[in-house]
């Protein structure tokens, strides 16, 4: 009997010091699941000694490769738009692209990142108050978790940043996208917690190189929801206070499946199965 032929695929990461990245595994695992031969490539600009400027050369060489599409992570998202075609709105509406679809000689850039948080969010945290939150980080990460929310419908949003203009610039661009919200920059987070049903932490503090919390403990009340973006480790010392004291809290992981589901998804135009990416992605992550 002749074996079945799989469709071949190949798409690749574009970053720097991504060798520890769980993108590539969900990815493959994924499209042998779904019959596909999927090969997946780490393009990491720190181990080739290169900078974001040979984001050009880079893109050529995928398309001569015939990649079928680019992941795109720091210090990448802002500066691959001059070299695109296209952008979708949510790309142009955060000005960043972690996603890069290579097609009939054009380059389609996206953003899979809000959409990862939001359905994280709406998946982990049921029925959350949405009256008001505050966020801390502005950064690029910031970016996509200040639009997710706010897509879902949170009425008020205060932005807290070590870079008080950087909070600012955040404030200032969601507000022109939802101006039904109240979107403001604050640099009192205990003031903003007191007036908070829920938390967001969108900067690296708690990662396994950045250890810490982003807040006192103190401030965290049985009330607040936590959404944290960090997911190595899974518990990160914010989640386990947040815990300990009794508030629903969710893990960084979610937003880290379902970017990759989204574009999975976009890559290969087959729907991937979330919930067994998300199994894999816990496998790998105990």
């Amino acid at each position: 009997m002749a074996e079945t032929l799989l469709k071949s695929l190949k798409a690749g990461l574009i970053g720097s010091g991504i060798q520890a990245s769980l993108t590539p595994a969900m990815h493959v695992k994924e499209g042998a699941a779904q019959g596909l031969r999927y090969e997946y490539e780490l393009i990491d600009l720190a181990q080739l000694g290169l900078t974001p400027a040979a984001l050009p050369q880079l893109l050529n060489d995928a398309e001569a490769s015939g990649l079928c599409g680019l992941n795109i992570t720091h210090p990448c998202k802002q500066v691959i738009i001059p070299y695109l075609d296209e952008l979708s709105d949510e790309a142009r509406a955060l000005g960043a692209v972690n996603t890069v679809v290579l097609r009939n000689g054009k380059r389609f850039g996206h953003n899979t990142d809000w959409w990862g948080f939001a359905e994280s969010f709406r998946r982990g945290l049921p029925g959350a108050d949405l009256d008001a939150a505050l966020q801390i980080g502005a950064g690029g990460a910031g970016v996509a978790t200040a639009f997710a929310i706010l897509s879902l419908g949170l009425k008020t949003l205060t932005v807290f940043d070590r870079e008080p203009e950087r909070a600012l610039q955040l404030a200032q661009n969601m507000s022109l996208l939802f101006p039904e919200a109240t979107i403001r920059a604050s640099d009192d987070i205990s003031d903003a917690m007191r007036n908070s049903a829920g938390l967001i932490h969108a900067t690296p503090t708690g990662m396994a190189k950045y250890p810490g919390i982003p807040l006192s403990p103190d401030l965290l009340q049985p009330r607040h929801w936590i959404a944290e973006i960090v997911y190595f480790p899974l518990e990160t010392e914010l989640l386990r206070e947040a815990k300990k004291r009794g508030c629903r809290i969710l893990d960084g992981g979610g937003m880290a499946v379902f970017q990759a589901v989204g574009a999975f998804r976009l890559f290969t135009g087959i729907e991937p199965d979330a919930a067994r990416i998300l199994e894999h992605f816990r496998s790998m992550t105990i």
